[in-house]
């Protein structure tokens, strides 16, 4: 009698080996799924394609953005094609599909957005025609947070101030100016203190410090190209490019003028999570889009009421969070200025360093900004 029935078949064949053609299919596999991981739950490489932040970061900066600094956010639109944002290069289509949407969660992180932090977020009017993207397939935009819920805001003569008090320049940020000689200015000069010419713009853009440093030459007139209080321009929420609301719904009778421009603004209260606000003449067109597109409820004007999800209301308690954001090139930025707050869910994570910086005016390796590598933002 055989009393080793227990013991395995030492006939068993052995295991198929992988194909050279399998090991590099698990290995592609197994490296994208880590890549994309990484990308959302830890961190991401940005680069900066406008001068919206110069001189602060400059066109052809490359950077690595922290999920983890205010918490990683999780997918919201989780069938999309790996390292591809909102569309699919050369093709021009869709790289995700809409027909399944999550709701919004955050993990986790180290802090709240701080006043002063360099930031990634998605571009809150593309929820809008044409594009109508979920959240988390908005476009990506970096500005500095200038303002943090519960925050009253204003802007006078180009300075920001926070809660009534002055906030902080950041020491690169940029106006543009009015530059008047008695004789032609010599381009050695401008690029010595780092003055900016856009093609657009006939006005060149400066830091303070070259602002100061020219206007010390003499025969030269150095002005800043403020505008006055109450002149007349394109803002939020009135700014016709970029309407408050699905409807821009208007409440009858006399409305409110704001008289608001790049250089002075508001004051203005940027929404809390808890924060209630009484709903009138001018207070809704500030908040209509956050009730209505951020936080989707359907908003009526019915009469002299205002109807939120069917019911008259006379007040708006807010579900998230709202960020202001600013670029540091102050005269040339599309920023809340001309489109409004940030939601939190619109929030994608912390700039932390520059890890290359290629500048296109160059040539061979002057293309190259040695000066800016592993350069830390702040």
């Amino acid at each position: 009698m055989n009393w080793k029935f227990w013991n395995k078949n030492s006939t068993k064949t052995k295991a198929k080996k992988k194909t050279k053609t399998r090991e590099w299919v698990d290995a592609v596999v197994f490296a994208v799924i880590a890549a994309t991981l990484i990308r959302t739950f830890f961190i991401e490489a940005y680069t900066i394609p406008t001068p919206s932040m110069e001189r602060s970061l400059l066109v052809g900066d490359f950077l690595f953005v922290s999920k983890v600094n205010y918490g990683a956010r999780t997918p919201m639109t989780p069938i999309a094609f790996p390292f591809a944002h909102h569309t699919m290069p050369l093709i021009n289509t869709k790289a995700y599909w809409d027909g399944w949407e999550l709701g919004y969660h955050r993990l986790p992180g180290f802090s709240e957005v701080k006043k002063g932090d360099v930031v990634v977020f998605n571009y809150p009017m593309d929820a809008d025609s044409p594009y109508y993207r979920p959240v988390d397939k908005r476009e990506n935009y970096i500005k500095r947070c200038q303002g943090a819920p519960g925050d009253t805001l204003s802007v006078v003569q180009a300075q920001v101030y926070i809660n009534g008090k002055a906030a902080l320049n950041p020491p690169e940020s940029q106006l543009d100016y009015t530059i008047t000689s008695k004789t032609t200015l010599n381009p050695d000069i401008e690029d010595q203190l780092h003055i900016t010419r856009y093609d657009e713009n006939p006005y060149p853009f400066m830091t303070k410090d070259s602002y100061n440093a020219l206007k010390a030459y003499s025969g030269v007139t150095v002005t800043p190209n403020i505008r006055k209080p109450q002149e007349p321009d394109y803002v939020y929420p009135t700014n016709p490019q970029h309407p408050v609301g699905p409807l821009s719904l208007q409440l009858p009778g006399k409305q409110h003028d704001f008289h608001w421009n790049v250089d002075n603004y508001g004051p203005i209260i940027i929404p809390k999570k808890g924060w209630t606000v009484k709903l009138d003449s001018v207070t809704y067109p500030l908040y209509e889009r956050c009730i209505a597109v951020y936080e989707n409820n359907k908003v009526q004007i019915v009469g002299n009421d205002i109807l939120i999800n069917g019911k008259k209301a006379d007040t708006y308690t807010f579900k998230m969070n709202y960020y202001w954001m600013m670029g540091d090139n102050r005269h040339d930025s599309d920023d809340s200025r001309f489109w409004g707050f940030v939601p939190e869910d619109h929030i994608v994570g912390k700039a932390l360093f520059i890890w290359l910086s290629l500048d296109d005016q160059g040539t061979f390796l002057g293309k190259i900004r040695w000066s800016r590598f592993f350069k830390i933002i702040h």
